[in-house]
């Protein structure tokens, strides 16, 4: 077997949640005209927060088709986390009836955008004992088999979704560098059922993640999405591969929108979840 070399240290360690969270990425657009009072500057900002203002409302609106929870209370929480969202851009495109822009003409903009639902009111949904409800937004948990690790030992990772979803794992050793070990050469379908446990290394991966030197803090990232994701600049190392890109967030968020039908908003729910090694 082939043996991928992770760096965690000797004796005791604790996981914890570094950082989890759910959005739902988005396409739409805004739409501004330059008049007397209104300088062009002023015209392309206005487009703007048009255009994120139509981004939560699709938002919140494909949250909502996408959730069929019966319980009053959650329903609430659903519609207040993503009415009380932030709107991150990711890409944009605007243009002019005419350039240089005159008194009259109007700026046009579409963003590609994830919007961030209310910190306060996802917990509520996250912390439901109706975990695995598929009609519940998209969430995937994210865990090791046990909490100590002597030299030479394995590990083992583990993941579940509410839905079926797309995932990557990202592997940040002690030293900066990024590896990916899912998708890896010998597993390059990253599509999983929902309500289902997975398991890396298994199966097909024909490689180890075994405990070695150098020792320190450690993290293991899932990026998810209920649509298909973008792609990292990776280069080949063994089993797996060299995550090249610096820009995992960007470009992980890059997932293909389809609309479900002619009047369905363009969005795909998004999660990702870090968990951090300590040593102690």
């Amino acid at each position: 077997m082939l043996k991928i070399v992770v760096s965690l240290t000797l004796g005791l360690f604790f996981i914890t949640t570094l950082y989890a969270g759910q959005s739902a990425i988005t396409e739409s657009e805004g739409y501004a005209c330059m008049g007397e009072d209104r300088t062009k500057r002023q015209t392309e900002e206005t487009a703007l927060q048009d255009a994120k203002r139509n981004a939560i409302e699709q938002a919140s609106t494909y949250i909502k088709s996408e959730t069929e929870v019966k319980d009053f209370k959650l329903q609430k929480d659903i519609i207040n986390a993503y009415t009380d969202a932030k709107v991150k851009i990711l890409e944009q495109k605007g243009r002019w009836d005419s350039e240089p822009p005159k008194v009259g003409d109007c700026y046009r903009i579409t963003i590609k955008a994830e919007v961030i639902p209310n910190e306060s009111a996802i917990k509520n949904l996250s912390e439901s004992k109706d975990w695995d409800n598929p009609s519940l937004p998209f969430k995937v948990r994210l865990w090791t088999e046990k909490r100590e690790f002597k030299r030479g030992e394995k590990i083992k990772i583990f993941f579940k979704g509410n839905k079926p979803f797309y995932a990557t794992i990202v592997y940040r050793q002690v030293d900066g560098s990024l590896i990916q070990i899912l998708p890896n050469l010998y597993r390059q379908n990253n599509y999983f059922q929902g309500g289902v446990v997975y398991e890396i290394p298994s199966g097909p991966d024909k490689f180890e993640l075994e405990v070695t030197p150098p020792f320190g803090e450690e993290n293991i990232v899932i990026y998810a999405s209920t649509s298909p994701m973008g792609n990292l600049d990776l280069e080949k190392a063994g089993g797996v591969y060299l995550v090249k890109s610096k820009d995992l967030s960007e470009k992980t968020r890059g997932i293909t929108i389809i609309g479900k039908g002619e009047k369905s908003a363009k969005a795909g729910e998004f999660f990702e979840e870090m968990l951090e090694i300590k040593t102690k």
